[in-house]
């Protein structure tokens, strides 16, 4: 490639983070209860979505020019080691997971007796501001914290187990069902609003998972069959810190998405696109289309806890056919017998990091801002001080939310462009084969930036 096509796609791919930058609002999540008004724009919304696109096929286009394999290779291959002993982790893990334990009982105890302000009682602020937000967080920026610190792994070691055998050919299929029904309980019930109701979640969600690991085994259904292990399992692949069977390994963050290995086949392809959807989705239905869509729907006659159902599958649908039908364009233009499935898996790790840059947007204000009650309510879990204490934010926080998208997008690129190198012996082959899931990653794109741009109001008929 020469110079001057070079220069071309730098200067557009600078011109669109410009126009970004200028015009970016912040995110909301209905999961977490947080609300935003919304901005006008001060250019017109389809420019405002065309930059957005543009600036992830620029970043395409310049990954593209880098075609040296060793260079590759090295950027993923880069580790640093450390040996950590079984004699330390062993006790340490048994300490650590008593006081999950303990932690988990008096979640549920304060959920029935505690406050029933929402932003002062420690049940809903651990689970969506210390577990939805802040440990998630966690997973994808340094390491995944969740085997150490899941209570109800720590539960199932003085459980019998091991009644049934997991058959190879379920997979992740558990844990992707489970976190749908996860998703709808978030949305159709006040499981963030009112304390015994989410103390009830929790009950059902141990009663489900300690079921699963008593039937088959802890390892394996906190591998493949429990919801949020898988997710925090892939989510701590992007991380820079990796566990191994010796300790820890430093690498570079997102080396491991060009693996196969990263995900569980097919299932865990359906895992990952549910994981990009569901905070679409979660965003979608508390701006003006979304609320508009469920009220048409409803006027039909369906119920609205059917209406929400029906939206969160249909939209996951649409996801992962959009995501095969690239997979099966991204064969045809590489011109090769590599089988769609193989392709599918392959390309499937990078949209971690798209997944990563949508939960950062929608969950670090909502985290940052909650934190200090969080911390005061901690101190004084039966008789926090009220009203909460919650921080506002300066307004250029907003700004952070397209910048996380935009990483999770510039990563999830760069993460394909790899794993097509490692696919494809020849460079023509490789390069022609991403074309597909950059315009998947485009539309991704333009789709979350629309949401965030529209003002957010309460789900209707559920809140």
């Amino acid at each position: 490639m020469n110079g001057r096509r070079r220069g071309l796609a730098i200067a557009a791919f600078a011109a669109a983070l410009l126009l970004i930058a200028s015009d970016t609002v912040a995110a909301s999540n209905v999961a977490t209860g947080l609300q935003d008004e919304g901005r006008d724009l001060q250019v017109p919304t389809w420019l405002y979505l065309f930059t957005g696109g543009a600036a992830v096929g620029a970043s395409g286009l310049l990954a593209m020019f880098v075609t040296d394999r060793r260079l590759i290779e090295s950027l993923h291959a880069w580790r640093r080691s450390a040996a950590v002993g079984e004699p330390i982790t062993r006790p340490l893990g048994y300490v650590i997971g008593a006081l999950t334990v303990v932690g988990l009982v008096f979640v549920v105890y304060v959920g029935f007796t505690g406050p029933s302000v929402a932003n002062a009682n420690l049940a809903v602020l651990a689970v969506f501001v210390g577990g939805r937000a802040g440990l998630v967080m966690v997973s994808y920026l340094l390491v995944n914290p969740w085997p150490a610190v899941d209570p109800w792994r720590a539960l199932s070691r003085v459980l019998p187990s091991g009644f049934l055998e997991y058959r190879d050919r379920w997979g992740v299929w558990p844990a992707v069902c489970g976190l749908l029904a996860i998703i709808w309980v978030e949305i159709v019930f006040p499981v963030n609003t009112a304390p015994r109701t989410l103390a009830v979640a929790v009950l059902a969600y141990s009663a489900s998972t300690l079921a699963g690991a008593v039937l088959f085994s802890p390892s394996t259904w906190f591998r493949y069959g429990d919801p949020l292990g898988v997710l925090f399992r892939y989510y701590g692949a992007v991380a820079p810190i990796q566990r191994t069977d010796e300790g820890v390994e430093l690498v570079l963050p997102g080396a491991k998405l060009r693996e196969s290995d990263a995900i569980d086949g097919l299932s865990g392809v359906a895992f990952v696109v549910l994981l990009v959807w569901e905070l679409t989705y979660s965003g979608f239905i508390v701006v003006p289309a979304g609320i508009a869509t469920v009220e048409f729907v409803v006027g039909f006659g369906v119920p609205p806890l059917a209406t929400y159902a029906l939206l969160l599958l249909a939209g996951y649908g649409l996801f992962v056919g959009g995501y095969w039908l690239a997979t099966r364009y991204a064969k045809r233009l590489a011109e090769t017998y590599v089988t769609d499935e193989h392709l599918a898996i392959r390309f499937a790790p990078p949209l971690l990091g798209i997944a990563a840059g949508y939960h950062l947007a929608h969950y670090f204000t909502f985290f940052v801002s909650l934190l200090p009650s969080f911390v005061l309510t901690l101190g004084s879990p039966l008789s926090p001080p009220l009203p909460p204490l919650t921080l506002v934010l300066p307004g250029w926080f907003g700004y952070l939310d397209v910048t996380f998208i935009l990483v999770g997008h510039l990563l999830a690129i760069w993460a394909a462009h790899a794993a097509s190198f490692a696919i494809f012996p020849s460079r023509l082959q490789a390069i022609r084969s991403q074309y597909p899931f950059v315009i998947v990653m485009i539309l991704y794109t333009m789709i979350s930036l629309w949401i965030i741009s529209l003002p957010t109001a309460e789900p209707v008929f559920v809140s």
